[in-house]
């Protein structure tokens, strides 16, 4: 018992600062989305105009990305939120097995991963609130942990496209 715990000791002083990312990750996220749900707790439904292009509005997304498969029937979500739930599981294997810039491409989608599923769970739907803008066209609204899955893909992307291939 005590070598299990020496050694989970020692693996998390070995990944400290990777713990640390996806911490921060979700931290903000919870932060995020923690004040824009206390302020429409406490004043109801509000839309903060941050500038012409950019307001903060609470709305309760119950699908996946941009509210695709948003179901009303309670199986569904459940079915829906388990595969999420493997999905980051998987995603963590990645986690630990990548090196270099890779890593930090699966750690943003970890950690955006996270905090959404910590909403599924709690709240038992994902507050969006970053809603884009031009004129009349906007955006799918989304939130903080959205960002960094996005930013996590497209560094992934991006390093499979230009990274260099064994002929």
């Amino acid at each position: 018992m005590l070598s299990l715990v020496h050694d989970m000791v020692s693996m998390i002083k070995k990944n400290f600062f990777y713990i640390f990312f996806i911490l921060i990750i979700f931290l903000l996220d919870r932060i995020s989305k923690f004040a824009i749900i206390h302020q429409t707790e406490k004043y109801g439904s509000i839309v903060y105009k941050i500038n012409p292009f950019l307001n903060f509005e609470l709305i309760w997304n119950q699908g996946i990305a941009f509210g695709v498969f948003s179901l009303s029937n309670q199986s569904y979500y459940n079915l829906l939120t388990l595969i999420i739930g493997i999905i980051t599981i998987i995603i963590l294997v990645f986690v630990i097995k990548t090196v270099g810039a890779e890593k930090y491409g699966f750690m943003m989608i970890f950690g955006g991963s996270l905090g959404n599923i910590f909403d599924r769970l709690y709240y038992s739907s994902v507050p969006d609130f970053i809603d884009i803008h031009y004129n009349n066209f906007h955006w799918f609204i989304f939130n903080v942990a959205d960002i960094f899955i996005t930013i996590g893909v497209l560094l992934l992307i991006y390093i499979e496209f230009f990274k260099k291939k064994n002929v």
